[in-house]
């Protein structure tokens, strides 16, 4: 059941599990409500179904690394998207954050939205003791791994009428094995990496890092 309060100037929408296409045509919905000044800046919260998401960059589609069968076997549904970016897994266990906002209101251009998400996930997994960071020419956030940087939070948004669609997504306990039907984000030989696999035990809960999340999108925007 959808639970929806005010967090600063942010109406939160927590959607709890959802497959995917519904999940974008209530974005764009949300979008052009946004967009028009008939709703406030809203942060859509969610847990996807399992999903691989393509977007239109060309060749994105060939970093589907998987047969249809062994999908099928998985559970993994296959979406194409209109966001920015290359391909990702979306699946439980994983916080998708949409962020819906008219840049202009913010005194935001893409790229430093761009940093904002960003900043927002550093500060969000600084609470739980997780030390992010950016990573030169690797839009998300990462963090250093014993063996190679691995990718803790990927993004890819899209803007329309100056507002925003899509966001991020942020994995907590995602089945990381799931990542292997795909180059994630089209960059070979990057790991990926969750909450669960660096903390173990002390991994928090997803309500925890929702309202974490949720309290630091209020700041950045406050």
């Amino acid at each position: 059941m959808e639970q929806t309060q005010f967090i600063g100037r942010w109406r939160v929408r927590d959607l709890g599990t959802i497959a995917y296409a519904p999940a974008l045509a209530l974005q764009r919905e949300v979008n052009r409500a946004v967009s028009e000044g008939r709703e406030p800046m809203t942060l859509l919260l969610l847990e996807h179904e399992p999903v691989i998401t393509i977007s239109r960059r060309k060749n994105a589609a060939d970093h589907l690394i998987a047969s249809g069968p062994r999908l099928k076997s998985l559970g993994i549904d296959v979406q194409e998207t209109d966001r920015g970016g290359d391909i990702t897994y979306h699946g439980p266990g994983q916080l998708v954050a949409y962020p819906i906002l008219r840049l202009n209101d913010l005194g935001l251009n893409l790229g430093r939205y761009m940093r904002l998400l960003e900043q927002v996930v550093i500060d969000t997994v600084a609470t739980f003791g997780v030390v992010g960071r950016r990573e030169d020419g690797a839009t998300g956030v990462w963090v250093d791994a014993p063996l190679q940087p691995a990718k803790l939070c990927a993004m890819g948004v899209r803007v329309r009428k100056n507002t925003t669609l899509h966001g991020l997504a942020l994995n907590v306990t995602t089945d990381l094995s799931h990542f292997q039907t795909i180059v994630p984000c089209g960059l070979e030989g990057r790991a990926v990496t969750s909450l669960e696999q660096l903390l173990g035990d002390a991994c928090p809960s997803m309500a925890a890092v929702k309202a974490a999340l949720a309290a630091r999108f209020s700041e950045a925007a406050s």
